[in-house]
């Protein structure tokens, strides 16, 4: 296993980070098709990912309804002090107008429950899951900046924050003399691309780390599921194109992806989502891809991308066929770049 720094810290973090999605849920209506793994395969699993480097591990207050985060503190046990542990706070967790959100009151309330949950005194990385329309980011800002003086948590990141959103909230920690954002976690694959416009840009400009969830579009980049709608693994079925609202995507083109990555997994001799989440790995500005699984199996070849290196074909095939059109203003700053060389 290989580390990176996350982002501006002096804390490394292996390149693949296990993510707990699939923890906990048997029979919720979400979670259970996610994943519903109870405590025996959740050990499984964490001890699969610590016993091959791991040390970051990523979970949320709203997966499972928090059972993801009592599974993942009793698999830890002893084993807390060898793992970076992320978690989230912004997700509805009860019926009230104020359980959910990034309000000091419900930030706050979330950290205990999550503390408690998890079995810790303190959490790693405490990330706003969502970005807020309607608390401001001062508050949000100081009730974090509360908690990292209180010794509770360690760093702070956000996830599914756009490219001006964590660039504000930079400038006013910078302002206020806050706790700031180490890292950024966002959706990133061979079928979508959409962070590399602004966000990449911005985590290089600023020092942040980018972390990936979904580095398969939801078990879609496994390669099991055809053109005509026939799953090889039922795992897959919610990344089908027209089914996942969490990974949308062109059928035609998420197709045309899958079939070059299957040709470069076949030419090393390894799955297509090995080759995905080795893809990843070579991308600017990414710090850790975080895998899920709900098998043994899948979790040690997801791991396993660590070892793969591509080639420059490679990495020439697969970026041609899944590389987006250049947006605006990113193609007129592009064409009138090398006016300010000199001549």
């Amino acid at each position: 296993m290989k580390y990176r720094l996350l982002g501006n810290t002096g804390v490394y973090v292996s390149e693949i980070s296990l993510g707990a999605m699939t923890f906990g849920g048997s029979g919720h209506p979400i979670y259970g098709t996610l994943g519903g793994l109870a405590l025996p395969d959740v050990q499984r699993m964490v001890d699969t990912a610590l016993d091959a480097g791991v040390n970051f591990i990523d979970t949320a207050d709203g997966y499972s309804d928090g059972e993801s985060e009592e599974l993942l503190g009793q698999a830890l046990g002893k084993r807390r002090r060898d793992v970076v542990l992320a978690t989230k706070v912004h997700s509805r967790t009860g019926p009230g107008p104020n359980d959910v959100g990034t309000s000091r009151l419900h930030i706050m309330q979330g950290l205990e429950d999550s503390l408690r949950r998890l079995g810790t005194d303190h959490i790693d990385l405490y990330q706003i899951h969502n970005f807020d329309q309607v608390t401001p980011m001062e508050e949000m800002l100081r009730a974090l900046d509360d908690a990292v003086r209180q010794g509770k948590v360690r760093y702070i990141g956000a996830a599914n924050f756009a490219a001006w959103q964590m660039s504000k909230a930079l400038g006013i920690s910078a302002r206020e003399k806050l706790a700031g954002f180490v890292s950024v976690q966002e959706y990133y694959s061979l079928v979508g691309r959409d962070v590399e416009r602004d966000v990449v840009p911005m985590a290089l400009d600023e020092g942040v780390g980018l972390t990936v969830w979904s580095p398969l579009a939801g078990g879609f980049l496994s390669g099991k599921i055809s053109r005509d709608g026939a799953v090889a693994d039922s795992g897959a079925r919610s990344a089908q194109p027209g089914y996942s609202s969490f990974t949308p995507m062109d059928p035609e083109s998420a197709f045309a992806v899958v079939d070059v990555l299957k040709g470069v997994a076949e030419r090393h001799g390894v799955s297509p989502a090995r080759v995905a989440v080795a893809w990843l790995l070579t991308r600017p500005a990414v710090t850790s891809v975080i895998v899920g699984a709900r098998k043994q199996e899948q979790l040690v070849d997801n791991i396993a991308a660590s070892d793969l290196t591509l080639t420059e074909q490679d990495l020439t095939e697969l970026d041609e066929i899944s590389k987006l059109p250049v947006a605006y203003p990113n193609w007129i700053q592009e064409a009138f770049a090398g006016f300010r060389l000199p001549q």
